[in-house]
């Protein structure tokens, strides 16, 4: 017997002991917008199963407990025009509370000396700030010109990427200090690659998705409230509710779709778990598409525009201290360096917690080199980087906890999927278009909320309103839906 019978004799072996069971929708991933699809598909009147790799619901939120520190691993925050998401915990009975934000926040400019400064604009010289303003209004005009559905359709999208962030940055502007501070809000703060390797139509959605530029440089406006209980508790909810229907530490190996066998629908082959459905939704990133052997093969298109995208890479680092010291200093907890190994440090704190929680972020090659580092010397030159913002207090935390999702084997990186140069243009348009009885879903492809728990949502609940829509065309279900 040759390698490819011995391979295929075992994996006809597992199937024949797996659990077979019939629905009318497999979900494959049980972050947010896997479980809202589900969710609203159930509700509806739809049978549905969710199928997690993982051995827990949330996807990229996570809240861990580290050293008795509750700590927000992955996606934490609530902004005022994440509608769709508050009005997800409106409906679960969740309750959020406001980020800590009284006081200065420090800013470190090139010299490297912190300066304590309050309100929104960063405390530069008068030219710097006066560019910083302009490059501002100037990508409001064309956030509101592009928009977060379709940026691919705006006059000047295939110029405007073609040309790397760092560079059109340079284009507009001779001062060096307002580029990288400019910069520094999508390429650190949201898309975790360096500037210089997305391009400037890629920057303007991740703009749009928050209504304006302006919103995104407004950490008042864009880290407003976090979840009480944690993030990853909205999933849990979720999930609850659906039971039996989630299924965890199953990972999709197979997803055969109509065409083979005489198969009608799909047929989705998890590590425990068959499952016959007429529909399915994969509902991971994109740059786990390719973990899924397609049968057939999806087509030439989906192959070539999953290759284009990928995640960037971060360290969220968690401090956590017996009080929050820097209150008693005046200070918000809160920093901003495009230079310093940590760019962007906060107030963290937990709801009713008397201890003090620092966040900072390290991203894209400023992680990169942390990583080369053995861990004690990168927990040093870490907090000492916080430290500069706050004080040597910052250097001796009670619980010190580097969350790093890109050696997570069902995540392999952070935030979300974005595009290299020319591929959003390219391939845009077709990234929500589903391929026969296949939906995608997933915060990574969303237009509104694209890279956030509201976009995840927004995502499941546009998914589950299309497959809805082709199932009540007259057509019968498969399975029962429990609980409709």
């Amino acid at each position: 017997m040759n390698a490819v019978h011995f391979v295929a004799r075992v994996m006809q072996g597992r199937e024949d002991h797996m659990q077979t069971i019939e629905r009318d929708v497999v979900i494959i991933g049980a972050g947010p917008s896997g479980l809202t699809a589900a969710r609203e598909l159930r509700k509806a009147g739809h049978s549905v199963a969710v199928l997690e790799a993982r051995d827990r619901v949330g996807g990229r939120t996570h809240t861990d407990i580290v050293e008795g520190a509750v700590l927000e691993v992955g996606g934490q925050w609530v902004s005022p025009d994440q509608t769709a998401l508050i009005g997800l915990l409106d409906e679960l009975g969740m309750s959020t509370f406001p980020r800590y934000r009284d006081g200065d926040s420090v800013y470190i400019g090139p010299d490297g000396a912190p300066v304590r400064y309050s309100g929104e604009m960063f405390p530069v010289d008068e030219y710097t700030g006066e560019e910083m303003q302009r490059l501002i209004d100037l990508l409001d005009r064309l956030v509101a010109e592009a928009g977060p559905e379709a940026p691919w359709n705006h006059p000047d999208a295939r110029a405007l990427d073609t040309i790397s962030f760092h560079h059109w940055l340079r284009q507009q502007s001779d001062d060096e200090e307002a580029c990288d501070n400019i910069g520094l809000f999508i390429a650190g703060g949201m898309l975790t690659k360096p500037a210089h390797s997305f391009s400037t139509l890629q920057a303007i959605l991740m703009a749009a998705t928050a209504g304006s530029f302006s919103n995104l440089v407004d950490e008042d406006f864009i880290l407003d409230r976090r979840v009480v209980g944690g993030m990853q508790s909205v999933s849990e909810r979720m999930a609850a509710d659906l039971g039996e229907d989630v299924i965890l530490s199953s990972p999709v190996r197979t997803l055969r779709w109509s065409g083979i066998d005489g198969v009608d629908g799909v047929t989705v082959v998890s590590d425990t778990t068959t499952v016959h459905a007429r529909y399915a939704v994969v509902a991971v990133p994109p740059n786990l598409y390719s973990r899924i052997s397609y049968e057939p093969p999806l087509p030439r298109r989906q192959h070539q525009m999953h290759q284009h995208q990928s995640l960037g890479l971060v360290i969220k680092v968690h401090a956590v201290y017996t009080t929050p010291f820097w209150r008693e200093e005046g200070l918000s907890g809160t920093g901003f360096s495009a230079g310093s190994i940590v760019q962007e440090v906060y107030d963290n704190s937990n709801h009713e917690d008397p201890r003090g929680t620092l966040v900072g972020f390290i991203s894209d090659e400023k992680a990169d080199a942390m990583f080369e580092l053995p861990p004690h010397e990168r927990r040093e030159r870490i907090l000492s980087s916080i430290a500069g913002f706050l004080g040597p207090q910052a250097l001796e935390p009670e619980v010190y906890y580097e969350s790093d999702w890109a050696s997570e084997e069902w995540t392999r990186g952070a935030y979300a999927s974005s595009y290299d140069l020319g591929g959003l243009h390219r391939y845009g348009r077709d990234q929500r278009t589903p391929v026969g009885p296949i939906h995608w879903s997933c915060s990574d492809i969303a237009a509104e909320g694209y890279q956030h728990v509201d976009g995840a949502i927004r995502m499941g609940q546009r998914t589950a309103t299309a497959i809805h829509l082709e199932l009540s065309s007259g057509l019968q279900s498969t399975g029962t839906a429990q609980g409709a």
